[in-house]
């Protein structure tokens, strides 16, 4: 079955940086454009950052851009986000998804990984 397993999260300092890596399993995953989404304490789903199947076309949602990186390894069938210039508002959950923006589109998610940016 479809699996999609986050890690990297954890407590960073604002201005410090984390990387999240998301490991996917039982389906091709080559085949399929994948996103970051998160949910931030009392609030809805945002969609983060996406790439689509060949690694191409990488997008970004506007709080992010400039200071977050998205990468895939489609031979490990590994997702990645490099987060730098962490602020306090990107304190949430992260979830590895398949699919694209919005996140209507996405059909399976990861458990997420917490990132908590504080002093």
């Amino acid at each position: 079955q479809v699996q999609l397993v986050e890690s990297g999260g954890g407590l960073a300092q604002p201005g410090g940086s984390l990387r999240l890596s998301c490991a996917a399993s039982g389906f091709p995953f080559i085949y399929y454009a994948m996103s970051w989404v998160r949910q931030a304490p009392g609030k809805g789903l945002e969609w983060v950052s996406g790439i689509y199947h060949d690694g191409s076309n990488p997008d970004y949602a506007d709080s992010v851009k400039g200071r977050f990186t998205i990468s895939r390894d489609n031979a490990n069938k590994k997702m990645y986000l490099q987060m730098n210039s962490l602020k306090p508002e990107d304190t949430a959950l992260y979830y590895c998804a398949r699919g694209f923006r919005p996140t209507t589109r996405v059909d399976y998610w990861g458990q997420g990984t917490q990132v908590t940016v504080s002093s």
